[in-house]
């Protein structure tokens, strides 16, 4: 074992050498060749280039050297291509901060099963007249940035569970197909975590028509860990136990406390509201539909039609008679 896997207990670091081929007698080795393709791509600035950096994406990659690499450039590439995003990224900017007071993303204490950091988002707190989508984006990208620095999540990964409670059809007509994009983009294609699985639970049927318009756009490995269950919680209990779910999800523990990941970053900065950040990120909607990256927008042009969240009249169909797409029985 190598000082850079000296953050792994023994269980993980034989996960580590059977499901990602981590092999510490060629770790060094493994780095430097994702390294030495660096110069293949001149026109991106890598900013972070050391040891333990690019030991994250080649676990996330289990070790394809230039799988790996593409998703370095990838992380970098994002990032340069869209610079207001990452102005001011800490959690105390205000767009960022209020999105993690409210609960975007939640964090539970406990880890599933498989050791995985289970994240959580209650989709109906977004109060978009005090900050953006892309805010809510920031704060789950931030928040994975923190959270990537333990290697016990760089091999074991994430769940994601987002529940659709109450969340209207008005809220959801501001997640235009630029903005589902971009967070494709951001978190599947450019950023070095495992995610072993997105839950949906309680989801209306306009949220199935939003999945159909993002489904080109996902690999096929995302597709088949993205689980629909509906209101049926049983099936969302067969694959993560409810002795560690708050009662929101049919679990046994207490609600959960939408402040608690955002006490851990803010710490003695959580209850100071006077802060007024200009440089907090206000990209305009008009914007994301027409300043997204060319390699984004020729594809999602050529799928997406408009009006795809338009309410279908002559069906009037109600939420509650609405059969998922996909379900897990």
């Amino acid at each position: 074992m190598t000082h850079l896997q000296a953050g792994l207990s023994p269980e993980t670091l034989e996960k580590s050498k059977v499901e990602l081929k981590e092999n510490p007698d060629t770790l060094h080795q493994d780095i430097q060749e994702v390294r030495d393709m660096i110069i293949t791509r001149p026109d991106i600035g890598f900013l972070r280039t050391d040891d333990a950096f690019i030991l994250r994406f080649l676990r996330a990659r289990k070790f394809n050297h230039f799988e790996a690499f593409r998703l370095l450039a990838q992380y970098f590439e994002y990032r340069q291509q869209n610079l207001d995003m990452f102005k001011n990224f800490k959690a105390t900017d205000l767009g960022i901060k209020q999105a993690l007071k409210d609960g975007f993303p939640g964090v539970l204490s406990n880890l599933d099963h498989y050791g995985r950091k289970i994240l959580v988002l209650f989709a109906a707190n977004w109060d978009q007249s005090r900050y953006t989508f892309v805010d809510i984006l920031r704060a789950i990208l931030l928040s994975l940035e923190a959270m990537i620095e333990d290697p016990e999540l760089q091999v074991n990964g994430f769940v994601l569970i987002i529940d659709w409670s109450n969340f209207t059809f008005k809220q959801a007509s501001k997640l235009t197909p630029s903005m589902l994009r971009l967070a494709i983009e951001g978190l599947q294609d450019s950023f070095p975590a495992r995610f072993g699985g997105i839950h949906f639970v309680n989801q209306p049927w306009y949220i199935h028509a939003l999945y159909t318009v993002i489904r080109p756009f996902l690999k096929e490995k995302t597709r088949k860990r993205i689980f629909m269950h509906g209101n049926n919680l049983n099936s969302l209990h067969q694959l993560i136990h409810p002795e560690i779910l708050p009662s929101e999800f049919g679990g046994m523990l207490p609600p959960y406390d939408m402040g608690t990941w955002a006490r851990t970053l803010l710490d003695h900065e959580y209850d100071d509201d006077s802060e007024h950040n200009p440089e907090s990120y206000n990209l305009a909607v008009e914007e994301l539909e027409q300043d997204l990256s060319p390699k984004t927008m020729k594809r999602s042009q050529s799928v997406v039609e408009p009006g795809v969240l338009k309410r279908p009249d002559k069906e009037k169909r109600e939420e509650e008679n609405m059969q998922p797409l996909l379900s897990l029985d």
